[in-house]
């Protein structure tokens, strides 16, 4: 067992979740396999990262996380007002649908539906996560510094 103390560039195994504010689950590894990340190695957010620094092997902790250093705030702009003819005329349209489009570079790009009025439809294009503080439960279960 490695007892270093996590810092940039650590190589770390760990279980996290991510939870909902009335610790309903988002994602959590703690049924399944580990992951191994390197930190800032883009596996997870910044923001993420940053509550993981000085934590050691065996630390097991809960942080809560505002939306400006996880998914950060909603965004109005990312809010699209579409016609419904530009939906297949078969689509069932309606709020809480998500629909993959795809951007300027050929990417998917989600959007959820969040309101049809008449001919338009509205288009949510924020993360799904975006504007929500989130509890982040971590599990320190491996740290290899680097070397």
């Amino acid at each position: 067992m490695s007892l270093g103390t996590i810092a940039a560039g650590s190589r770390i195994k760990l279980h996290f979740a991510l939870k909902f504010s009335d610790e309903q689950t988002v994602d959590s590894t703690f049924e399944r396999e580990a992951p191994t990340l390197t930190i800032g190695d883009g596996n997870l957010l910044p923001g993420f990262e940053a509550y993981l620094i000085g934590l050691t092997t065996g630390d097991h902790k809960v942080f809560t996380v505002p939306p400006e250093e996880a998914f950060g705030q909603q965004n109005p702009q990312n809010i699209q007002e579409m016609k419904r003819s530009t939906f297949p005329a078969d689509m069932p349209v309606a709020p809480g649908l998500m629909v993959s489009f795809a951007d300027a570079q050929g990417a998917e790009l989600p959007g959820l539906i969040s309101e049809v009025n008449g001919d338009w439809v509205s288009v949510d294009f924020n993360h799904p996560l975006a504007g929500k503080t989130l509890l982040f439960e971590v599990q320190i279960l491996e740290v290899h510094n680097a070397d």
